[in-house]
């Protein structure tokens, strides 16, 4: 039975398939984000609070490029952290998880209904959990541990 090091420095990372994963993981968020706001906004008839638009003409769209910008930075943030830091996927998990409280309290700091508030709110904690959920997954695939002496 062989010897793992738990020094950091010693953490490897298969770059292609965490990348892969989180680019799969930017299309994931994108799309739930997409569907999420449909949802809310056509079937449920409740106004979503988003951010000032800023990539094309419409909500949809503004929504997925964040969507798919915040897995590629949480991406990012899980290859440092397996390179740097022991039990990385815990701390990936807690600080993304912590961000995406945050992002989901923002809605409420505007005057609107709570409906839209609420609704709003969960709207971020599912495409939040999805990227968490989704790159620890990949980070278990994509983490390489070092043998002792090599």
């Amino acid at each position: 039975m062989s010897q793992y090091n738990p020094d950091p420095a010693t953490n490897a990372v298969d770059v292609k398939k965490l990348w892969s994963g989180g680019l799969a993981t930017a299309v994931v968020a994108a799309l739930a984000a997409v569907v999420g706001l449909l949802v809310i906004r056509e079937l449920l008839d409740v106004p979503v609070i988003t951010p000032e638009i800023l990539f094309g003409r419409s909500q949809a769209a503004n929504l997925a490029v964040f969507a798919a910008i915040a897995a590629l930075v949480a991406t990012g943030l899980l290859h440092l952290l397996i390179l740097s830091t022991p039990r990385a996927t815990s701390f990936f998990s807690w600080i993304c998880t912590l961000a995406t409280v945050a992002v989901a309290l923002w809605p409420f700091m505007f005057d609107a209904t709570l409906a839209s508030k609420v609704c709003s709110a969960v709207l971020y904690l599912v495409v939040g959990t999805a990227i968490v959920s989704l790159l620890s997954g990949v980070a278990r695939s994509a983490a390489i541990s070092r043998p002792i002496g090599r």
